[in-house]
């Protein structure tokens, strides 16, 4: 996992001084950001195609709360963001320059990243890299949410909104939800309650255990988190599962229909 995330981070050095030397970013702006990157922080990642109804800001409902969480030298935290938006949705393309500007605000400055330009080298180098899958839907829209699976394969722990594959994959012991499944008719309240329950399992059960670490070594309950959250994803969500439900559930009652 550290060696992993070390890449991520040279990765991101690269691609970030790129794309802020395209835009032209302020020298002091450029350097702070690249110097900020620390390989041995909790990296929390968030990358998706920018829908609104996933929430890519859910996370900057409370910006005090949030620069609390990530200002605590003994338990640095990063939080990485990639996507891109469909180009006839206006709206998630005003999400990601709201949240690229918010990166250089001077309350998450190098602290907050974006990746610009997602694509399957970007999202591969996240689900090897980062510690946390962040997966902050509207609940119940979202359909599936593969990219959490192949993170868990990686040995990445999940945190989501009871929506989509994480309502079948989790447990208490392969990672954290958000909130208990409501679904509220106000969203605006719907946002502000799940925006305090990840807030709170923030603060309270992740951080925690990521620096859970007697006398230097190694976080073991969130080993053995790693390691139950990959055996479900290559257990539950797989084609070997797959092709075999479909066998046994419609191929053979069919065959053996046909031949009565």
């Amino acid at each position: 996992r550290n060696h992993y995330r070390k890449e991520l981070m040279d990765f991101m050095r690269e691609r970030m001084l790129e794309q802020m030397t395209r835009r032209q970013e302020n020298p002091g702006i450029r350097l702070k950001i690249i110097d900020s990157l620390d390989e041995n922080a909790l990296t929390i990642g968030f990358a998706r195609r920018f829908a609104t109804y996933k929430r890519a800001n859910l996370l900057f409902t409370n910006l005090d709360r949030l620069k609390s969480i990530l200002s605590i030298p003994e338990r640095p935290v990063q939080i990485v963001f990639a996507g891109k938006a469909h180009p006839a949705d206006k709206a998630g393309q005003d999400l990601i320059k709201k949240i690229v500007e918010l990166t250089k605000s001077t309350d998450v400055i190098g602290k907050v990243f974006f990746i610009e330009n997602y694509d399957m080298e970007i999202a591969r180098k996240l689900v090897q890299g980062v510690d946390i899958w962040l997966n902050t839907p509207r609940r119940p829209l979202e359909a599936c949410g593969t990219s959490g699976m192949k993170a868990a394969i990686n040995g990445v722990l999940n945190l989501s909104i009871l929506d989509g594959w994480w309502c079948e994959g989790y447990t208490e012991q392969r990672g954290w939800r958000i909130g208990n499944g409501e679904e509220f008719e106000d969203r605006d309240y719907q946002d502000a309650v799940e925006s305090q329950a990840l807030y709170n399992v923030l603060e309270n059960e992740v951080i925690p255990a990521f620096y859970d670490r007697k006398n230097g070594d190694l976080p073991g309950n969130w080993l053995k988190m790693m390691k139950a959250s990959m055996k479900m994803a290559m257990e539950m969500f797989c084609s070997i599962r797959m092709v075999a439900d479909y066998e046994n559930r419609f191929y053979i009652p069919a065959a053996k229909r046909h031949d009565e």
